[in-house]
């Protein structure tokens, strides 16, 4: 048997991240395990974010690497880029790393606050369903 919220589902054959609201939540430990499992794939998804970034800023504006640690993680983090862009190659990877870039704030925003509302939200309903019964 799989960890709970994680086990499968034998209606639809696919695997879910999280209890229905029928069932009890999960124990505090659990639940830190899960939050924890979404902290590391958000950090997963800024890492691949940051290498592409790195990869354009060196092979399109010819970059020293660390250089292009620096704009790709500065654009990453929303503050801009250091280095003045000199080709036309560059200058369109940056606007189009721009855009991905808060793509990805969005992204890992839901990723790293899913467990946390969903926390919520069954604990809502099931004091709700605990209420109608009285």
């Amino acid at each position: 048997m799989a960890r709970a919220g994680f086990e499968d589902s034998s209606q639809h054959g696919a695997t879910r991240m999280f209890e229905d609201r029928r069932e009890p939540m999960l124990p505090p430990m659990e639940f830190a395990h899960r939050v924890a499992a979404s902290l590391g794939v958000a950090f997963a998804v800024v890492a691949v974010a940051l290498a592409l970034g790195v990869a354009g800023y060196h092979f399109l504006e010819d970059l020293a690497w660390l250089d292009a640690l620096l704009n790709a993680a500065m654009i990453l983090g929303g503050m801009g880029p250091v280095d003045a862009l000199r080709t036309d190659a560059g200058k369109l990877f940056a606007a189009c790393y721009a855009l991905f870039s808060g793509l990805v704030f969005v992204i890992v925003a839901g990723i790293v606050f899913a467990p946390i509302v969903h926390r919520f939200l069954h604990r809502f309903h099931l004091e709700s369903e605990s209420r109608e019964e009285r």
